[in-house]
């Protein structure tokens, strides 16, 4: 019996699928079919699949061509999986030519002619396209123009950034520039909004009121009670209301917090997140005057909400001030709960190493500087030979996992990567902090 086997993600199986399982089929008796799983698409950046795996799996044992059906999950399976099952023949589609040459020399490697004119990129480009327009201006807006283009039927589309030394910034990005925010939102789909933190939630509730979904960076907004009424309003109206911390749409982060929850450095007794960049004074004026806290505070208290919960017992904020701008430059919170203790440490005027540390009494967490844009980290322990390093890609930052996500839950594909305990536990700590509440100032 001569054994074919071949992969792909077949993302809404159509006719080309069909016709390359029927070719591959026809090389051998017998098909054993790989569909690559959520995670390793990702992890391969391909950020831009619609359906599940499961409904992906399914799909392929509809068609009646394969006789078996397995999940694709790390690099160097296909080894693996022609070593164990025996497989003659290698197949996969000609776009992937000369890419796959290194498995001749366990199985024949053999590259099938596509179907012409027929693609999963472009059915999902031509049911779904979102123009997304954009509140505010902070060099993030260019890296997220950028990001943008990696998604399938994602286009960033327009701007309104109000300020008008501002828009010079934004002229290079070749977006329209709307003279008004209601004019934008008359003719994009979604909203990212950058704007101010003490701006989001006016901007953010006009946008959902008028049946706009929206990708808002940390915090939603200022106030607990307000950051409430908008995923409420985001219920009400049908629409999907994300928060934008890159950092938890990142592989590698959602496996930290599993992997730390999961007891394997024991009980968490200690969450240590260190986010630190240094500006001028122009840089903070022209990048809209965001203090340390306003512009690091989300991502510091992320981990920390994520493997402690929300309900501490007791915090303390200490910060320092630029007194010539009126915002901190630097800034620390101590949080205390009832069987753990967590610390943040952010600046704008201050630099520290950019470390994460989660310490358990088994052992601990490292996560190196920049641990926001978390691609590896260890688990550490007391004897060194039980030591293990984690590694997953990181692409764009975080940044196109994020949009591929708010895309995916528009399309009625929702998974919300940051519960919305967090979200309001995130604007409860800017709000106390903006009100001066458990706040030292030095």
């Amino acid at each position: 019996m001569r054994i074919v086997i071949t992969y792909g993600t077949f993302d809404l199986l159509h006719y080309g699928h069909i016709r390359l399982l029927e070719r591959a089929k026809a090389l051998g008796d017998y098909l054993i079919v790989g569909v690559t799983s959520d995670s390793f698409d990702a992890e391969r950046g391909k950020l831009s699949v619609q359906q599940s795996l499961s409904e992906r799996i399914q799909g392929v044992i509809d068609t009646g061509i394969a006789d078996k059906v397995i999940a694709e999950e790390y690099e160097g399976q296909k080894i693996d999986d022609i070593k164990r099952y025996d497989a003659d023949i290698f197949a996969i589609g000609s776009d992937w030519k000369g890419h796959f040459d290194y498995l001749r020399e366990y199985c024949r490697v053999v590259y099938l002619d596509r179907t012409e004119g027929v693609s999963s990129s472009q059915i999902r480009a031509k049911e779904f396209n979102i123009n997304i327009g954009i509140f505010g201006y902070s060099p993030m807006v260019d890296k997220f123009v950028a990001e943008c283009n990696y998604i399938n039927g994602v286009n960033a589309s327009g701007i309104f950034v109000g300020k008008r030394f501002q828009r010079s910034k934004v002229e290079k990005l070749g977006l329209t520039i709307y003279p008004s925010y209601e004019e934008m939102l008359d003719n994009v789909d979604a909203v990212y909004v950058i704007s101010n933190p003490d701006s989001r939630y006016k901007c953010v509730k006009e946008a959902l009121e008028r049946g706009k979904s929206v990708l808002c960076e940390s915090p939603i907004s200022i106030s607990a009670e307000q950051t409430r009424e908008l995923f409420v309003l985001a219920k009400k109206k049908g629409c999907i209301l994300y928060e934008g911390i890159k950092t938890a749409y990142a592989t590698a982060f959602s496996r930290l917090v599993v992997l730390a929850k999961s007891g394997v450095v024991g009980e968490i007794k200690c969450v240590e997140a260190t986010c630190t960049s240094l500006k001028t004074e122009d840089e903070i004026v022209n990048d809209g005057m965001w203090g340390s806290f306003d512009e690091w505070g989300p991502i510091a208290m992320l981990p920390v909400f994520e493997l402690l919960g929300t309900q501490y017992d007791s915090k303390e904020i200490i910060t320092f001030e630029n007194e010539k701008l009126g915002i901190d430059v630097f800034t620390k919170i101590n949080f205390r709960y009832p069987q753990a203790l967590a610390s943040i440490k952010v600046g704008l005027g201050v630099k520290s190493e950019g470390e994460l540390i989660i310490s358990g009494t088994k052992g601990y967490i490292y996560v190196p500087a920049p641990w926001w844009k978390t691609e590896y980290f260890e688990t550490r322990f007391e004897q060194a030979e039980h030591n293990r390093r984690y590694f997953y890609p990181l692409e764009g930052e975080g940044i196109r996992y994020e949009i591929s996500a708010f895309m995916r839950a528009m399309n009625d594909l929702p998974n919300f990567y940051i519960d919305r305990n967090v979200s309001v536990a995130i604007s409860t700590l800017m709000e106390d902090f903006h009100s001066g509440i458990d706040v030292t100032k030095m």
